[in-house]
């Protein structure tokens, strides 16, 4: 039998990060806009709760059954470890995205908006076909686009629209800043995994630029956010400079990963990645809500 703590650590909640902080800062733009739905984003973070912790559980099915996770560094692997039969955890994982399928049912005939439907396909698809199917797009280094993608534009945006309508120019600020983020905990997790990952064949954007240009995209991708609040708070409003807040929180994640931490030690970065990203989206997000 699979404890629950395992099954806690199957779900990765260094990762969980990734669905609040789009949810935190797309409500804080709908409060700015004066459409805030209170309904709407619980339902919002139901949705983005699920797909992560379906899109982990996948992950760990899928590497599992390939053999990927066999000398992993890190977290628990339920399939790779021997912990979790196959099947389990890919039942699992469509567990988590069915309860997200509901929300974002429920949400779609709430707001009637029910071209989204086939947004919220897009993205069990996506999360599916990350690591899973006979071509995943994980192994040929376009995981990072598709979490930028899903965790930033998709999510703060698709959180906007579905409490106050059509986004802003701040909130599409954030919501990129928001995927740059975390793009970064991936490529964070991607850089500890190159040695693996290259004997296994499976080949992420860390394995493709190498160790040195990992580690520049990493602090890239954790200051550029940072510019932005700048920028958003030279243009639009002052309270948009609350997102720099979090920049103390970063200097030690972005100095680890300068200096050349490997293995293990970049274990740590992942959840101070995830700490920075929520920081941001909560100053920024409350930054949209004053302005």
């Amino acid at each position: 039998m699979v404890t629950v703590g395992e099954w806690v650590q199957g779900a990765r909640p260094r990762t969980l990060p990734n669905a609040v902080a789009p949810v935190l800062a797309g409500t804080g733009a709908a409060i700015g806009a004066g459409g805030f739905q209170p309904v709407g984003a619980v339902l919002a973070l139901v949705v983005a709760l699920g797909m992560i912790i379906g899109v982990n559980y996948s992950n760990d099915y899928s590497d599992g059954v390939r053999g990927t996770d066999d000398n992993r560094v890190g977290p628990l692997r339920l399939v790779g470890s021997g912990t979790a039969e196959p099947a389990t955890v890919r039942t699992a994982a469509f567990v988590s995205f069915g309860i997200a399928c509901l929300a974002g049912l429920v949400l779609v005939a709430l707001t009637g908006h029910w071209w989204l439907i086939a947004l919220g396909a897009a993205c069990v698809l996506g999360a599916w076909f990350y690591t899973g199917g006979s071509r995943p797009y994980g192994y040929r280094g376009l995981g990072e686009v598709a979490v930028f993608v899903f965790f930033g534009p998709v999510a703060v945006l698709g959180t906007v629209y579905v409490q106050s309508g059509p986004p802003g120019a701040p909130a599409v600020l954030a919501a990129v800043g928001v995927g740059m983020l975390s793009c970064s905990v991936l490529v964070a997790n991607n850089l500890r995994d190159i040695p693996t990952d290259t004997q296994s064949g499976k080949r992420t954007l860390a394995v493709a630029l190498g160790d040195r240009r990992t580690r520049l995209l990493y602090a890239t991708l954790v200051a550029i956010p940072f510019l932005f609040s700048l920028l958003a708070g030279v243009l639009f409003s002052p309270w948009l400079l609350l997102g720099l807040l979090a920049a103390p929180l970063a200097v030690v994640p972005v100095r680890t990963v300068l200096g050349g931490a490997t293995g293990p030690k970049l274990i740590p970065v992942l959840g101070a990645s995830g700490i920075v990203m929520l920081a941001w989206a909560i100053g920024t997000g409350v930054g949209l809500a004053l302005s």
